[in-house]
């Protein structure tokens, strides 16, 4: 089964517009890359400064082949890139071990 990549971003209140514009400018990078299942990016409602990015991958070689790849080029750039919104950030991995979606009326 798939894996599932969480990034854990923590974003001070003054920055999560920042943050927010920045993935929507992004939009479309990632789902061409072999092995990609599915993004998310989860606003906090509940007292948090944390940011989740979720993202399903068919198994951690695609995953790292992403990391290594359109990933890493894009994050690297001259000295003239804005500073992080995020003030930290940690990834957390799992193993989808079981998966469900809505019945359909069949």
């Amino acid at each position: 089964m798939s894996i599932v990549k969480i990034n854990v971003l923590t974003v001070p209140a003054e920055q999560r517009e920042t943050l927010e514009k920045r993935f929507a400018s992004r939009a479309g990078v990632v789902e061409s890359s072999d092995g990609f299942e599915w993004f998310e990016l989860l606003r906090p409602v509940d007292g948090t400064d944390n940011y989740l990015v979720y993202t399903r991958w068919r198994d951690e070689a695609a995953f790292q082949a992403w990391m290594e790849g359109p990933m890493k080029q894009a994050h690297q750039g001259g000295g003239d890139r804005p500073k992080p919104a995020a003030a930290d950030s940690s990834v957390w991995t799992f193993e989808v071990l079981q998966q469900t979606g809505p019945k359909t009326d069949s």
